[in-house]
């Protein structure tokens, strides 16, 4: 069975800043109405977003529950008392503004069901990884420090994100899928707070494995045109990495990056990140073996698995390229042996649920139509530039 989750926090939580300004507009301009209005809309949306993200219920059901006292009396005499509370405490903004990263974050969070054997092949690669991870949990003595950073580089599609995934669902650790494009905020300041909040809730947490893809949109030579957001939070990164460094812990906090470019990364970057492991593109036993993963349940006897998966080192596939092939010359076949299934469209859905897949057993033709339609995206020239990169700054 396959669950899909929907983030709905980051939906609710811009709404619920908006309907903050809007009720401090209000108050500011006296209108009692608007304000009991807008009051009423914060308390809605902070139990909805309790509801959503378990991980901040508790906080949100409180802020639900002050917002909802706020529209039992006039908001500019309850307005006023906040604001003296809160000068008396010191705060300069409102508690939901404070947590706002912290839901953020929350998002972020998943457990992992990605083990090593679903990962064919790279085996020097999962040997590296996973003795990274071991180590930070084996007693030791003080003078062994744990890696706290781990730079997967290699051609897109190589399955640096299945290895993070593979990393924290083996341990049952808590599992941070960071994209880049949400760590850049447009709002002065925001970037950098949130990535305090990671770490932070990554520490809480622990075990925790924070796996950032795409890391050298990040991480960018500082030299290069560099916006102020990613500059923020490339420093922020930086500083919360030199801490995990310095921490006398037990419990593992492991940062994963990775980046299908290098050779772009600053020279600041890389030192925090003293582990680079090349991923590569796979040979034809690793071939052999993604090949197999992504036929289980379906009749392959007949078809030399190795002379494909040599095939796909010839075309220069990627563990992507080889799934792609795959699905493929499984619709080559699905369309075989039924040629008028489209025609069950016209049907209740019902109806074509009470109905079988009629299937066959995979043949040598199936995959020849599925290389004839696949194309690698790379070429000899720039797996050359990956190997050269590996062999000055790599794990050798």
């Amino acid at each position: 069975m396959i669950v899909v989750q929907v983030d709905v926090s980051g939906f609710l939580l811009a709404e619920l800043r908006k309907t903050i300004a809007a009720h401090k507009k209000a108050v500011t301009e006296a209108d009692t109405t608007t304000a009991d209005e807008k009051a009423r809309a914060c308390a809605t949306l902070c139990r909805q977003i309790a509801a959503s993200s378990p991980l901040v219920r508790q906080r949100y059901t409180v802020e639900a529950e002050r917002w909802e006292s706020i529209t039992s009396r006039s908001a500019p005499v309850a307005a006023g008392r906040q604001r003296r509370a809160s000068d008396k405490l010191g705060r300069t903004k409102p508690p939901v503004e404070e947590s706002a990263s912290d839901l953020d974050m929350s998002s972020l969070i998943a457990r992992s069901s990605v083990r090593w054997e679903d990962i064919g092949g790279l085996d020097e690669v999962k040997r590296l990884v996973k003795e990274t991870v071991v180590i930070a949990a084996l007693q030791k003595p003080e003078s062994i420090h744990p890696w706290k950073g781990i730079l997967l580089f290699g051609p897109p599609g190589t399955g640096k994100t299945m290895i993070a995934a593979a990393a924290a669902g083996s341990l049952d650790a808590t599992f941070f899928d960071v994209k880049t494009d949400r760590l850049l905020s447009k709002y002065f300041g925001e970037s950098s707070k949130m990535i305090s909040a990671l770490y932070a809730s990554a520490r809480d947490h622990a075990p925790t494995i924070v796996f950032i893809d795409e890391f050298d949109a990040l991480g960018a030579s500082r030299s290069d045109t560099m916006g102020e957001a990613a500059r923020r939070v490339l420093s922020s990164l930086l500083i919360e990495l030199d801490g995990l460094q310095g921490k006398k812990d037990d419990r593992l906090l492991l940062t994963m990056a990775a980046t299908n470019a290098p050779w772009n990364l600053d020279p600041a970057v890389l030192s925090r990140f003293p582990r680079r492991i090349y991923v590569p593109l796979p040979d034809a036993d690793a071939c052999r073996a993604i090949i197999e993963i992504h036929m289980r349940g379906l009749e392959v006897s007949g078809i030399d698995l190795y002379g494909l998966g040599r095939q796909c080192v010839d075309h220069l596939y990627s563990g992507r390229d080889i799934q792609s092939v795959c699905q493929q010359a499984i619709w080559t076949m699905i369309n075989d042996v039924n040629p008028e299934m489209h025609r069950l469209a016209d049907l209740p859905f019902d109806e074509i649920n009470r109905r079988a897949l009629k299937i066959r057993p995979l043949d040598e033709g199936d995959f020849a139509v599925a290389f004839g339609k696949i194309r690698s995206p790379l070429t000899v020239e720039e797996l050359e530039r990956y190997t050269e990169w590996d062999v000055k700054h790599g794990e050798r």
